[in-house]
């Protein structure tokens, strides 16, 4: 569903390769400054690294361990920017770090939390205060052990959401979006890139022509300087692979909890979806395909063990409900430890023999994309003449388009003009869609003008708006990327769902065939 097609003749500016936050984020800035802009994503947007985060905004606390102190004030004073961006997905967070008897010092985690503090522009985020275990709330679900803490500001966000708005806002300003679209080669003349893609689900071929050739496919990144274009000896990229385990709630307080390990490592616990806790990550080396990565039998006692090292009861792989694992295509410079190479991003511009020019882009943190993106759009500025300004730090995300502390106000006016919704379905349309919600439910005056109901809380009416606003094709798409009903729903239910969503898209693509039959111009196929 492109906001508009590419012409056969027309030679675009820039051509993206990949559907994760940065090449969304690339692809939204650019055409934001009057560039003509084509994405190709081989499989659903977000469904790589960038849904398979800790999902936080954050400066890094642990990154000052390193000395990156560049990516971590870059990244602190991010957080508000992307905050007021999209204030349905992000919200404010506190974390809270129990000290713990023979780790770090109290005194260099409170010399850290003094720069976090004051290194990256705060303004509306509350600073670090010390708490007393035996009396905060924080302290309830915690072991006798822990009588001291420190509580810091960092923020949450939906990170596959947050691919998804970026991607809308980018189809909204004319760019063109193909998904399961997967590019089979890219080649230059004269300084022009020809690059042949083809839909993965109706096997159709196409070439385009463009100017410009940005490569953010994440984890294939290298695979794509190989198999795309051809190049031999590839191997900038350092694989690690993060896992997290979800459970049912582990404790009523809203805060999140930061914790530390023997092995220097840190873990996070976090409120998740309302009933549940996010527990996570790992970080290890891996060196399979991207697309199989799934968490190991070792990560999983390593995340329970590490929980359990805190909580009173201790956590089991029978607390577990869903677990989810992703690769972090980290810039490779030669770190000796997972956990120690650099999180920050690399961009590297080449041109061919004939003048056609080219960037990569190698790693980056989901709370650094918007700097990234400006990064690369100078870049592409520098050969293809500059287009309009930087505009991204003060322009909302679809559905954003109101105060960063204006959720709650969301809600009420949602339940207050339709009062057929109960107050947790008000809460997740407006954390997913926030104004948007009201286009999703139309005109609708009952429940029962929502349509089928699938389980839960779902119900056609956003289905539908899933599949026509938001490439959604799949039960999982749906499910487990752009609402995660899926941790609520059966496996029949979601079945249910999945073919439902099929369906759709096959009649929705049957109409179009009819159309092109008919008379309709179908643009660029070969």
């Amino acid at each position: 569903m492109p906001a508009s097609a590419v012409r056969a003749s027309e030679i675009l500016d820039v051509f993206v390769i990949g559907g994760g936050i940065n090449g969304c984020g690339i692809a939204r800035d650019a055409v934001g400054r009057g560039y003509s802009v084509c994405l190709a994503e081989m499989n659903d947007l977000a469904s790589g690294t960038s849904s398979g985060s800790t999902k936080l905004i954050h400066g890094g606390l642990r990154y000052l361990e390193h000395y990156e102190f560049r990516l971590v004030r870059e990244a602190l004073m991010e957080r508000e920017v992307l905050w007021h961006n999209a204030p349905h997905i992000i919200w404010p967070m506190r974390f809270v770090l129990p000290l713990h008897k023979g780790l770090r010092p109290a005194w260099l985690i409170r010399l850290g939390l003094f720069l976090y503090d004051h290194i990256g522009g705060r303004r509306l985020l509350p600073k670090t205060r010390t708490l007393d275990m035996r009396s905060d709330p924080a302290g309830k679900p915690l072991k006798n052990a822990y009588r001291r803490a420190f509580e810091y500001s960092d923020c949450w966000v939906n990170d596959a959401r947050f691919v998804i708005l970026n991607a809308r806002d980018a189809a909204d300003r004319g760019a063109d979006l193909r998904t399961r679209t997967k590019v089979v080669s890219a080649s230059s003349a004269d300084g022009i890139w020809t690059i042949r893609m083809q839909d993965l689900t109706s096997g159709a071929v196409e070439t385009v022509q463009a100017r410009y050739l940005v490569n953010a496919a994440g984890p294939w990144v290298d695979h794509v300087i190989a198999g795309v274009l051809g190049q031999n000896d590839v191997d900038n990229v350092r694989l690690v692979k993060g896992s997290h385990i979800v459970t049912r709630r582990i404790s009523d307080d809203p805060r999140a909890y930061f914790f530390q390990n023997a092995d220097g490592r840190i873990i996070f616990a976090i409120p998740y979806e309302e009933d549940f806790t996010l527990i996570g990550t790992t970080d290890q080396d891996y060196d399979g395909d991207p697309k199989d990565v799934a968490i190991s039998g070792e990560e999983i006692d390593y995340l329970c063990a590490a929980a359990s090292e805190y909580f009173t009861r201790p956590v089991t792989s029978d607390d577990i409900v869903w677990t989810y694992s992703g690769v972090r295509p980290l810039f490779d410079d030669g770190a000796s430890k997972a956990q120690e190479a650099t999180r920050d991003y690399v961009l590297k511009t080449e041109t061919t023999g004939d003048g056609a020019p080219m960037l990569h882009v190698f790693g980056g943190k989901i709370t650094t994309y918007r700097k990234l993106a400006e990064a690369a759009l100078d870049k592409i500025g520098d050969t293809l003449g500059a287009g309009g300004a930087p505009w991204t730090g003060a322009a909302t995300l679809p559905g954003g388009d109101f105060p960063a502390d204006g959720y709650a106000a969301q809600v009420d006016a949602l339940q207050r003009d339709h009062p057929f919704l109960e107050a947790a379905h008000a809460r997740r349309l407006v954390r997913l869609y926030g104004t948007k919600a009201r286009r999703l439910l139309g005109g609708a005056k009952s429940r029962a003008d929502l349509g089928r109901h699938f389980g839960s809380d779902l119900y056609e009416a956003e289905l539908h708006y899933l599949a026509r606003e938001e490439w959604a094709v799949t039960g999982e798409d749906v499910l487990w990327r752009r609402t995660k009903r899926g941790l609520h729903m059966t496996v029949e239910e979601a079945a249910v769902v999945d073919a439902f969503m099929r369906g759709l898209v096959s009649a929705s693509r049957d109409a179009a065939r009819i159309g092109h039959e008919g008379g309709g111009r179908h643009a660029g196929t070969a």
